[in-house]
Parts: C-alpha cells; structure tokens; sequence
C-alpha cells in the first residue's frame, strides 16, 4: 500500500477563491491524482520541473506517546487554503511545487486513554510509512516540504536522506526541546536520539533552546553526543549573541560537515502558536522565517520539516487556530522555497 491521501486538483479548488485578473497558486501547482502511483506521480513532477513536493502528516499519536497534548492532527489544510490563495507571480510561480497528498495515520491514531506503549508502538509503525514515502520523494530528485504531526516524524526524514544519499544527515532544529531524550519507546520527545543511534544523525544543532525545558539526562546525552546548540535565553534573553551571528555559526558548521542538511522546526517555537507545547515566551515568527530563509539558501537542504502545529489548541478556537497556524505555515514554506531559489541562483 502507499498510504498516501493523495491532494487532487478538485480538492484544490474548494478552498481557493478565485478573482478576476488574477493568478492563484492553487492554478499553478501540480496535484496528485486519484488511482495513479506514486512513482509515476512523481516522474510527471520531475519531467515538469518541480522542485518541492508538500506532505501532510496529520496525526498526533507522537505527541500523546510522550505523555503531551494532542491536536497535531489538522495543520495541513489551513495551511494549504492559505498557500494556495497567495498569488502567483514573479516572485513565486507555483509550478515548482506538487502538493503530493497526507500521509495516511487514519488506523494508527488511538482513542484517548489509550497506554503510553501502544501510542509508541504506532509510532514505529508511522515512522515506516514516513521513510518509504520521503525516500521515494528524494530519490526522484525532489525536497519534500513535510507539514503536521508530531516531532516524532523527524527520525523517518532524517532515515530517509540517509537512505536516499547514502550518507548520515546534518540536522538543525529551531525547537525549545532538543528532542534528544531518553530511546525508551517512538515518541516525539526522541526522534533525534534514534537517529543518532541508527546511525542516521552525523551532526546537530539546535536554536532557542530553552534552558530549562530539557532534563540534565537530555543534556547529558546531547552532550555525549556531539551535539550543539544556541539557547533561546542566550539570544532573545540575555542578548549574547545575536541571532544572525548564531544563524552564521550554524551555517558553517552545517556546511563544514559536508553532509546533506535536514531543517527542522518546531511549532512550539514561536510566541503563542498553537501547538502540543505552545509557549508565551518564544521566538517571534520573522525571526523564525528568517532561520528558515538563511539555512535554505546558504546549506544544502534535503527537506523542510515543520511539526507540532496544533490549530485546536488556540485560545481563541478552531477558527482562530486554523488561520493563524495556516498564514504561518504558507509564510514558512515561501521562506524556504525562496531560500532554495537563491541557493540555486547562486551556486
């Protein structure tokens, strides 16, 4: 099976509102198709001269399993009907991008109350689906764009790169948890110390750390492992260091390892965004466009991971949370798309 809800050209447009004299993106990507194979849906991608494939994973078992909220199970959608309304025009066409489809999670999400040990257990089996689906995606020469789910989803891309280039994977994440906890059962908390230990993780970074949001055994672990990191009171706090010197640093030593790039953030990161772990104290979104941006265009990324979003967790309502989580995906995926763009102009 390919486990994959493919996003169709009729889905498309029900969530577009079309004006006179103007372009749509929504009339300008690719979309999959109904009954076709995965294979040959990115074949015609390829042949079309796509260059980014976005992913849905909307599903919130990772986050449950590490004893967290749920709710990342609906960022997809808003964050399509927000995409898909900007225009097209010179700045971005639309035709670089397929909107592939979710990944399915349907059978793997689990009633409330449902044991810590089963949740992870479907993890594992959602981290398969992940890494046959990314690898295929990669293989074929495209970067997926992977948006939803839990945190958890970052080991299956970090396996796939390495599976695909054959080489371990650079990792930076923008993320108050360093994600490096104890391998005690898949869960979100974790993704990054299970690809340390498959042998998939060569280097990691994390930015906005936050100092006391991460055990001593997380700390320990991270430390034995190589791993560095810029906390979010080191920059936003104390003022130590600036963010651009921090993105500088980072672009070096992502670069010096000559090894392909995974850009990872999570959600959570940003000030009052609804997710699994919202925060009152955290990283403005330009500041997070920015990191997108920088590492885009000055590394060579193999994917985009944005995870956590969880829009039933606003304050506000599901409305409220639909809308900003949606505008601040679509602005994520343009900073990224557009990074890759001048990457590629460049060299």
């Amino acid at each position: 099976m390919q486990y994959l809800t493919p996003f169709t050209q009729q889905i498309s447009q029900q969530l577009v509102s079309l004006r006179p004299g103007e372009t749509k993106l929504a009339q300008t990507v690719l979309c999959s198709e109904k009954n076709t194979k995965l294979a040959d849906t990115l074949r015609l991608a390829k042949n079309n001269q796509v260059r980014f494939v976005i992913i849905g994973i909307g599903e919130d078992i990772g986050p449950r399993a590490n004893l967290g909220r749920g709710g990342a199970t609906d960022a997809f959608e808003p964050a399509m009907a927000q995409f898909l309304n900007l225009q097209s025009n010179r700045f971005l066409s639309g035709k670089e991008c397929l909107i592939l489809g979710q990944i399915e999670t349907n059978d793997l999400q689990l009633a409330e109350g449902a044991s810590a040990e089963a949740l992870r257990q479907n993890v594992e089996k959602l981290d398969e689906r992940v890494i046959s689906i990314t690898s295929q995606v990669m293989a074929a020469g495209l970067e997926p764009i992977v948006i939803g789910g839990g945190h958890n989803n970052a080991y299956g891309l970090l396996m796939s790169v390495k599976n695909t280039y054959n080489k371990k994977v650079a990792a930076v994440n923008l993320d108050p948890h360093s994600d490096f906890r104890p391998r005690e059962g898949r869960h979100s908390g974790n993704g990054f110390s299970y690809a340390a230990a498959s042998g998939a993780l060569g280097y990691y970074h994390v930015l906005g750390m936050h100092e006391l949001k991460n055990s001593e055994e997380t700390l320990e672990q991270l430390s034995t492992f190589g791993g560095h990191w810029h906390t979010l009171q080191s920059i936003w706090v104390r003022r130590e260091i600036s963010l651009e010197k921090a993105l500088d640093d980072i672009t070096i030593k992502l670069n010096d390892s000559q090894l392909p790039v995974g850009l990872e953030l999570d959600l959570d990161a940003i000030t009052n965004m609804p997710s699994s772990a919202s925060t009152a104290a955290g990283v403005p979104l330009l500041d997070a466009l920015h990191y997108v941006h920088h590492i885009a265009r000055n590394t060579p990324c193999a994917y985009l991971h944005l995870a956590e979003a969880a829009p039933s967790c606003h304050l506000a309502g599901i409305a409220a949370g639909y809308r900003e989580t949606g505008q601040s995906i679509s602005e994520l995926i343009y900073a990224y798309i557009q990074g890759r763009m001048q990457a590629q102009k460049i060299s």
